[in-house]
């Protein structure tokens, strides 16, 4: 299972309006042609859709329109937004955002789910960049609109990132803050003026991702108050029914401005969209057995392999898929919070990390469904192996002063157990590593070389992880660790983590795969005590900020490859996590009222915008209900 993703698709809930939010290198405006009207841009090499494209390669431009789809809040949601919701203005710190209200909003551009960092016209109709490589102009779709009939602005635009630059989360700010300047130049025109000293496109991708919001409609309104009305829109959907805590419906607009250009056609094809919320999974899983949920993604191996055996699964109402995900898996793990003295020696982390037995949780918890991670790039040329090749070394060596000499050795790659979960020799070697670090027994209690007690809290918010949790704790226990795993509300969860009171909690990095400054708000010391930040272990290391330099800097993908293995290898090595485990697969299940098209797109599965009810099942979905 996954407890919650760090990555592209929260950022996508803060800033952008597609499943793949854009994130680009910062060689990308040196490539492109300069004053030249743009219908896109690509992260390396060509775009894949060429400016007369008719429609995605991925959609059924014949998809009949109409039903609804029922889904519950996805486990990746629950950083930005847990399991409840109390406002409709998810792009502030304050409050719990309403999942899904980036349905609503138009922005510059958007990207695709069969290509990585590509991004293409919406409603901004083009793109140019002038000779310094500095000013970009998107040029306003004609036709692009909000809801009530009124016209994008580019005075909406400027507003938009304005308002976001003083009041808006802080992941979505910070990078807003580092644009020169945002004009409206004249009735159609936008015009972002980046600095000279920021060399990179993600300031590019940023404005283009950031929601439009309509600056007559919040006249006279606190943006960064709690919001219980639905904002004015712009995108193909809009703010229906809704109770906060409980669900959140979006209409389809018929009259969406844009549904038939090339980008949309074939795409959101459900007259209604809706998100119910549960606090308690196994109540989400039973709303699903109903039919009141009508299509869920399991992140649960027991669930899986067990439980869909009730008797719409064995008389073929419910339909269970496989797919594909060809996503990089990213780093799932436990988190250590280094701002607590107790795991400020990585030796203190590593000893930890020894006692979580995967070959045992696969076994006996997951249905042996599950692979180790032991990286925070799995499936991609980025993971650290081996020894440091010439092009690592060349970005290690200057730092080998402030880098531990583990780094120079082979990547870390945690030992496998033999299985029994309680493997003596895995514990032999983390009691000398902690003994390495000052730590002693005493009394049947692991200390610490200050004398204090070693004590770890598991902070969750859903006891369903229970079990790999007690598995963990079983072991840390025998070596006179006091470890315990506590449960609280969502609310609470939510506060807690973004305040950093935790000692280890579950997340998952989903990498930005093309130089990007927001990897820094994993890994940077800035971040490490930003409130909401997503550096949830505190890294905050000046040899790491280098390597975090060099990444966000490449100009080639050799260099973006070499700093990558680099950074992966420095936290690996200085155990800022415990690993855990990824599969290729995402698990699906749904009732038997939809249709998807042939192809289906290798980093989404791309059920809310490309799935369809079929015709002679409207009615059971309740489309008007």
């Amino acid at each position: 299972m996954t407890r919650f993703a760090l990555g592209r698709r929260d950022f996508l809930a803060l800033g952008a309006a597609s499943a793949a939010a854009p994130f680009l290198p910062k060689n990308l405006l040196a490539q492109a042609p300069t004053n030249t009207p743009l219908h896109g841009l690509a992260a390396f090499g060509e775009l894949k859709y060429k400016p007369d494209f008719p429609h995605l390669d991925y959609v059924d431009v014949d998809a009949p329109k109409g039903g609804r789809i029922v889904t519950q809040t996805p486990s990746w949601a629950y950083n930005q937004n847990p399991n409840t919701f109390d406002t409709l203005n998810m792009y502030v710190l304050r409050g719990n955002g309403a999942l899904g209200m980036s349905l609503t909003f138009a922005t510059l551009m958007t990207s695709t789910t069969d290509e990585i960092g590509s991004v293409y016209a919406y409603a901004a109709e083009t793109i140019a960049v002038d000779e310094d490589r500095r000013e970009l102009r998107f040029t306003l779709d004609a036709e692009a609109q909000f809801h009530d009939g009124t016209p994008i602005t580019p005075q909406d635009v400027v507003w938009s990132m304005e308002t976001l630059k003083e009041f808006g989360h802080e992941n979505l700010a910070t990078y807003l803050r580092q644009i020169e300047a945002v004009e409206a130049v004249d009735e159609r025109t936008v015009l972002v003026r980046i600095p000279a000293d920021a060399g990179n496109a993600t300031i590019l991708t940023i404005a283009a991702g950031c929601p439009i919001f309509s600056k007559a409609w919040w006249e006279g309104r606190r943006f960064d108050a709690t919001l219980s009305e639905a904002p004015l829109g712009s995108g193909p959907y809009r703010v229906g029914p809704f109770s906060f805590g409980t669900y959140i419906d979006f209409e389809r607009v018929e009259d969406f401005w844009a549904a038939e250009r090339p980008i949309f056609r074939g795409r959101y094809n459900f007259d209604r969209i809706r998100y119910d919320y549960y606090r308690d999974r196994n109540a989400a899983f039973e709303a699903f057995k109903a039919g009141r949920i009508l299509v869920r993604e399991e992140f649960t191996s027991r669930n899986w392999a067990v439980d869909y055996n009730f008797p719409a699964v064995t008389d073929g109402r419910v339909k269970r898929l496989e797919i594909p995900d060809e996503r990089p898996s990213g780093g799932q793990g436990w988190s250590f919070n280094t701002r607590r003295e107790k795991f400020t020696d990585p030796r203190v982390r590593e000893g930890i990390g020894l006692l979580f037995d995967f070959e045992w949780t696969n076994a006996n918890i997951m249905y042996n469904s599950f692979e180790r991670s032991q990286s925070f790039y799995e499936n991609t040329e980025y993971k650290a192996t081996g020894l440091p090749g010439a092009e690592e070394l060349a970005i290690l060596e200057p730092l080998r002063d402030e880098l531990s000499p583990k780094v120079f050795e082979q990547a870390y790659v945690a030992p496998v157990t033999d299985g029994s979960g309680r493997d003596r020799n895995q514990a032999r070697r983390a009691m000398e590593i902690f003994r390495e670090a000052g730590c002693r027994v005493e009394g049947g209690r692991m200390l610490l070389p200050s004398g204090e007690p070693l004590t770890i809290e598991f902070l969750d918010d859903d006891n369903s992880f229970e079990p790999h949790h007690n598995a963990f704790i079983g072991n840390l226990r025998r070596l006179g660790i006091q470890a315990t795993y506590r449960v609280v509300d969502a609310s609470q969860y939510r506060q807690r983590v973004r305040d950093f009171d935790f000692d280890m909690t579950v997340s998952r990095y989903s990498m930005p795969l093309y130089p990007d400054r927001f990897i820094r708000q994993f890994f940077g010391t800035q971040s490490a005590n930003a409130p909401g930040s997503f550096n949830m272990a505190g890294v905050a290391n000046p040899a790491i900020d280098k390597v975090l330099d060099k990444v966000v800097e490449a100009k080639t993908p050799e260099e973006f490859t070499a700093a990558n293995r680099a950074l992966d290898r420095i936290l690996r090595a200085e155990h800022y996590f415990v690993f855990q485990f990824y599969k290729p697969t995402r698990w699906v299940a749904a009732w038997d009222y939809y249709d998807w098209p042939e192809t289906t797109p290798p980093y989404d599965p791309g059920i809310l915008d490309t799935w369809w009810t079929r015709p002679d099942r409207v009615e059971a979905t309740g489309s008007r209900g």
